[in-house]
Parts: C-alpha cells; sequence; structure tokens
C-alpha cells in the first residue's frame, strides 16, 4: 500500500475524532519510519551519561571513607561531616539553576565547563593538605557537578524521539540510581587499595575523555545570551540562601537536636526568609531563575513527588545499610562495599528488563509493581536481629535493586515525557532535585528516627535489666565472677557488658524502627498511582 504523505498525516494529527492516527502511526494504520540517531548524537550522550554518572558518584564515593580522610586531614569529629554536606549543599543549589543556564549558554557549552570544571575541583581536592581547603574544593566540585545531572535528562527527553524511550530512559535511571549505591563499593575499595586521595584521582582520566567530546561532539541546541539582561539575580541570592540553609537544617539537624542548636536554629531562619523570597521571586520576575510552570502538569506534580519518595529510599537505604553493617557487624569500608554491591548488580540487571517492559505496558501498572516490591524489600528487614549477615540481606538488597529500576524508569517517563519541550530543561532541573531534596530529608528523618527510638528502646531495655529482677541479677552475677577469673574488675566489667548489650539491641530496634517506616511511605504511595494520567 503507498505511504500517505507527510503533509497529509500531519493535518490528519491536528484533527479529532476516531480516525485519527496514533503518534507513531501513518494514516493508512502502519508504523511510521523509526527516527535514525547519528553516531556523533550517540557518542555525545554516552559521554553526558558518563559524566551524570561521575557527578552523582562523589556524592556517596566518600562515606565509606570519611575515617581515612579525617585521618589524612587532621580533622575532628565534627569537621569531616562536611566533606559531604559542602557537596550536597553547593549541588543542591546548582540543580535547579542548570535549566537556565542550559538556555543561556547552551547544552554544548554548559556541559563542556562543567565536566572541565568538576575534574579540576576534582584534582583540586586529591591535594587538600586540610580540612578548610577540602570543604572549599568539595563544594565547588559539587557545585559545578550538578549543572551535568539535570542536562542529560533534557537531552534524553528533547534530542531522542519516544520511540527510543525505552532504551534511554532505563539507561539513565541506571546511572542515577546505581551510581549512589555502588558508591561506597568503589569508595571501599580505593582507600583501602591505595589511599584516599584516589577517590578523587580517579575522575580525572574520564573526566579530561568527557570535556573533550563533549565540546566537539554536543550539538543540540543554540545559546540565547539575551536571557542574562533579564536574569533575576535577587531571585539566584534568594534561592541559594533558601536551598543551601534547608540542605545543612537537613544534614546536621538530628546530630544536634535541631533547633536546639543555635547555628541550626539561625539557618532555619535564613531558609524561612529566603523561601519567602525567592517563591515571590519566581511568582513576580520577568525571568525567574527557575520556572515553576511544570508543576501545572498533573503528570509532572506527581512525577516529583514520586521522585522525591524515591530519594528517600535510594539514598536512605544506601545509608541505613552501611551503617548497621559497621555499627552492629563491625564491617571495615571494604566489606561494606561487597555487601552492598549486591543492589548496584541487581539495578545493572534489572534495566534491561525495566526498559522492556516500559515499551509493553501501562507505565502506571509497572510503577505500582515497582512500588509493591521495594514495600516487600523494606518489610523483610523490619525483622532485622544483630546476627544478620550477606545472605539474609542479599534477598532484601535484590528486590530493592529491581524494585528502584521498575520504578525509576516510568516515573522518568511520566515526569518528562508529557511536557513541550521549550519546558523540558527547566523540569528537569526540578525534577533532580526533588530526588536529592527526597535524599536529603530522608537522610534527616532516618537518622531522627535512628536516635530517638534507639533512646527509647534503650529505656526500655534497661528496665528489664535493672536491679531487683532475679534473671538481671543471676546474669550480671555469672558476668562479674567470669571476669574475675580472668583478673578484671568483676562489677565494672559485668555493668559495662550489660550497657554495651542493651545499648546494640536498642540500635538494632531502631534499625528494624526505620524500615517499618519506609515500609509505610512505600505502600501509601502505591495508592496514589492511580491519580497518575496514562501516557
Amino acid at each position: 500500500m503507498a505511504r500517505a504523505p507527510t503533509s497529509n498525516i500531519t493535518a490528519l494529527r491536528g484533527k479529532s475524532g476516531a480516525n485519527k492516527p496514533k503518534a507513531d502511526q501513518q494514516q493508512d494504520g502502519t508504523s511510521l519510519p523509526e527516527a535514525k540517531i547519528d553516531s556523533r548524537t550517540i557518542i555525545a550522550f554516552t559521554a553526558m551519561v558518563f559524566g551524570m554518572f561521575m557527578a552523582i558518584l562523589d556524592i556517596q564515593i566518600v562515606s565509606a571513607s570519611l575515617k581515612e580522610i579525617q585521618a589524612g586531614l587532621a580533622a575532628g569529629p565534627d569537621e569531616i561531616s562536611w566533606v559531604q554536606t559542602s557537596y550536597l549543599i553547593a549541588e543542591v543549589i546548582m540543580i535547579p539553576l542548570s535549566g537556565f543556564l542550559n538556555r543561556l549558554l547552551s547544552t554544548r557549552v554548559l556541559f563542556t565547563l562543567a565536566a572541565a570544571g568538576f575534574t579540576i575541583a576534582s584534582a583540586l581536592c586529591s591535594t587538600a593538605s586540610s580540612i578548610e581547603t577540602m570543604i572549599i574544593w568539595r563544594a565547588l566540585q559539587g557545585f559545578i557537578g550538578g549543572a551535568m545531572i539535570p542536562s542529560v535528562f533534557a537531552v534524553a527527553f528533547t534530542v531522542f524521539p519516544a520511540n527510543k524511550r525505552h532504551i534511554i530512559s532505563p539507561l539513565i535511571g541506571l546511572v542515577a540510581t546505581m551510581a549512589p549505591t555502588i558508591g561506597p563499593t568503589i569508595g571501599g575499595y580505593l582507600s583501602n587499595a591505595f589511599s584516599w586521595h584516589f577517590l578523587f584521582l580517579v575522575n580525572i582520566p574520564p573526566g579530561i575523555i568527557v570535556t573533550l567530546i563533549a565540546w566537539n561532539f554536543i550539538d543540540f541546541d543554540k545559546a540565547n545570551p539575551a536571557l542574562l539582561r533579564r536574569f533575576d539575580w535577587l531571585g539566584l541570592i534568594a534561592m541559594a540562601a533558601f536551598l543551601g540553609s534547608m540542605e545543612y537544617v537537613l544534614e546536621e539537624g538530628p546530630r544536634y537536636d535541631w533547633l536546639q542548636d543555635n547555628l541550626i536554629y539561625t539557618f532555619f531562619i535564613i531558609m524561612l526568609i529566603g523561601g519567602f523570597f525567592f517563591f515571590s521571586r519566581v511568582l513576580t520576575a520577568a525571568e525567574p531563575v527557575v520556572d515553576l510552570r511544570p508543576f501545572a502538569n498533573i503528570n509532572f506534580a506527581l512525577g516529583s513527588l514520586f521522585s522525591f519518595a524515591l530519594g528517600i529510599g535510594l539514598y536512605g537505604l544506601t545509608y541505613l545499610y552501611p551503617l548497621y553493617l559497621a555499627r552492629i557487624r563491625d564491617y571495615d569500608a571494604l566489606m561494606i562495599g561487597k555487601t552492598m554491591f549486591v543492589s548496584g548488580l541487581a539495578m545493572f540487571m534489572a534495566a534491561p528488563l525495566a526498559g522492556f517492559l516500559s515499551s509493553r505496558m501501562d507505565l502506571r501498572l509497572l510503577m505500582a509493581i515497582g512500588l509493591i516490591l521495594f514495600t516487600y524489600s523494606a518489610w523483610l528487614v523490619t525483622g532485622l536481629t544483630g546476627d544478620w549477615d550477606f545472605w539474609e540481606l542479599f534477598w532484601p538488597q535484590i528486590l530493592r535493586g529491581v524494585s528502584i529500576m521498575l520504578c525509576m524508569v516510568p516515573i522518568n517517563n511520566i515526569s518528562l515525557g508529557t511536557l513541550p519541550h521549550e519546558q523540558l530543561k527547566n523540569a528537569s532541573g526540578l525534577f533532580n532535585l526533588t530526588r536529592n531534596l527526597g535524599g536529603a530529608v530522608g537522610l534527616a528523618v532516618l537518622n531522627t528516627i535512628l536516635i530517638r527510638r534507639g533512646d527509647f528502646h534503650y529505656e526500655r531495655l534497661a528496665e528489664a535489666v535493672s536491679w531487683g529482677r532475679n534473671e538481671s541479677e543471676d546474669f550480671i552475677a555469672r558476668l562479674t565472677q567470669q571476669f574475675n577469673i580472668i583478673g578484671l574488675d568483676g562489677a565494672k566489667a559485668a555493668l559495662a557488658q550489660i550497657y554495651n548489650l542493651v545499648q546494640q539491641q536498642a540500635n538494632i530496634m531502631a534499625f528494624a524502627d526505620a524500615f517499618y517506616i519506609l515500609t509505610l511511605l512505600f505502600g501509601f504511595l502505591f495508592f496514589l498511582v492511580g491519580f497518575v494520567k496514562k501516557v
């Protein structure tokens, strides 16, 4: 049968009615020929994905090696956390700003500058000789690296046609989820096999390659310098104050009892003031630093909510598992990395499956299946004990890895797949910001749960082993006798042993409570899927 002219197809698509051809069909009902993607585009996009991988990986790559960095820089226990905090604060400011910079400079210029700057900042981090210089270079690294992440999402949904989305979306979903998951594994290996300096030196060779490819192969859009004349500088300052202070409050709040600490209270006030002026400028400025119009799209709004929750699950469990293994099982960084590698492997294996299913079934159903599996994986760990090891955590981690991929792919497509192209650069920044803020909020809430519930369980357990209970006194008497035999002060040693046992059991019960909260959260999200419109 002869193929209908293109003009006729266009005219028919503009009409409504039963005879309207589908987006990927001709007038006669046969499929349109697939759009061809040239090799330069593939090379450029591959380099961009790898750059995003490096930027996201560096969020977690130092998490398993903070003790080594602390020793190398002679930093205090309160100072070393800023190696993570400075990176996260700077990154969370850049991510929403990247949409404007992308339109101002073009994807080619922005991504090349980001890749080159990230590489230079990585080299500077490796040469840091004090905690102060390390914090400065990490903030620079996070700020510049944050520009690469939304750019990849925007290109995936503007350059590639819809019939390639089942390939592209699993790829960026895999990178966005697997990078922070395997970060502790790679960091633990590098710091054990070499030194903490290689946590940053490892970025330099691929960073140079990504920079060169980005400059020579990216050619997706043109710069618009006219935007700079209308740029809202007050909005930028307000956004930096709002998001930076929020990240600091969420990061440090659990450790210092939230608003009871003067510095956290100060940043909380700055966050409120900055948030007020930021949203005022967003709604009134001629060219706002961030455009909130994508949230008028119900799928983008709900997709961002799901992305926020996915950030809680992704970063929350990437934090809980290593913390349990270090605090309860006394694992070192390398042993933690090997145990956590299971989730990364499961994500890698599930990515093709997620892409295959996303092109053959309703995305809402696929996301619902992912949420059910995630809920079940968290529920399995609510029975946690102090004896759980690699194999007890094996299936929960497998289910977690598979479920995150089954959620991530449809969430990406549902959120960004129905927006007009002119909104995608800005929307991809907002979308990625929700995932990062979800991670920050999740870590803050989970840390608070561990502290508060740990104290609660300790008080209850302490009552059970107090004086006056026959079982407790008999147990303490046996311990005292054993320690006396080996030449120790039996009474003191027995009390210390009892304290450690009670403290450990209280911590284990607090971990179980945290997993129970995650179970309830993702179980609730399952019921929200019904409000998503079919893509």
